[in-house]
């Protein structure tokens, strides 16, 4: 393997979702550069002949600054060092791939993009919606809440009635959104549903509204929020199966209170 970088897709947290390729180039790095967002279980993937630096920013908090991280990618691979700069999800999903590919480009840098499952097909998959069922959505829209000049919210007008929004990076500035989401024209009862370090152990889904976002509990980074009709279909359909066990419960009492045993014995039994 030469010497170069590699813009690596850790996916949304679980090792099993890493690409084959992925792993390879982990096995074979001299320096992992990472994000904080990685997961720990995919960090322990790592050998320990690798030398893993966390050059990750969370909500803003300037650890390590963006022209930083590119000179330390570009002098590393200037020292013939393999490096895998690892980010949670797919590199190319706001994950500032465009202004690290740049940085290498002008020093004359060869690097590989190696893409990754994105942190919002992971959430969705836990949460069992279908980001585009086409009941509800032929449109799919992915937003940051964290954008330098301010959310990616505050240019979205006239929505769509079958608009699933998808939300990267939410932090727990739920007033913030709910108010942003509705001055977009997204209605208050709009189901949307926060779903915390997803496809880990630790993951969390929290189901509610658009409207009742603010009274959502802090979630832990990473997380997604997905907003639209689509959120509120698993919702729906567990409460029509309650509802179908409950009517089913009431026919069977029914047929049962027919039965012959039933006017011989009285109750028989059966509730």
């Amino acid at each position: 393997m030469p010497e170069k970088v590699y813009l690596v897709g850790a996916g949304p947290g679980d090792p099993e979702l890493l690409t084959r390729k992925a792993w390879r180039v982990l096995q074979c790095a001299d320096v992992v550069l990472h994000d904080d967002l990685v997961s720990e279980e995919i960090l322990r993937t790592i050998p320990p002949s690798a030398r893993v630096v966390n050059v990750g920013k969370r909500c803003g908090a300037k650890g390590i600054s963006q022209p930083e991280i590119n000179e330390r990618m570009v002098s590393l691979a200037r020292e013939g060092k393999i490096v895998a700069r690892l980010k949670n999800g797919d590199p190319l999903l706001f994950g500032r791939a465009g202004e690290e590919m740049e940085a290498l480009r002008r020093a004359g840098i060869e690097f590989e993009v190696i893409p990754g499952v994105t942190a919002v097909l992971g959430a969705a998959a836990s949460a069992e919606i279908s980001l585009t069922d086409r009941r509800h959505a032929s449109r799919v829209v992915f937003v940051t809440a964290h954008r330098e000049g301010g959310s990616g919210l505050i240019h979205e007008r006239d929505v769509a009635a079958d608009t699933t929004y998808v939300i990267y990076m939410p932090g727990n500035r739920y007033a913030d959104l709910s108010f942003e989401l509705q001055a977009a024209g997204i209605g208050a009862e709009t189901p949307c549903v926060l779903i915390s370090r997803a496809t880990t152990k630790d993951e969390k889904v929290y189901r509610t509204t658009v409207g009742q976002l603010p009274e959502c509990p802090a979630a832990v980074s990473p997380s997604m929020l997905i907003v639209g009709a689509v959120a509120g279909v698993s919702l729906r359909e567990e409460i029509f199966e309650d509802e179908q066990s409950g009517e089913l419960r009431t026919e069977i009492l029914s047929f049962a209170r027919q039965h012959p045993l039933h006017n011989s014995f009285g109750r028989s039994g059966v509730e």
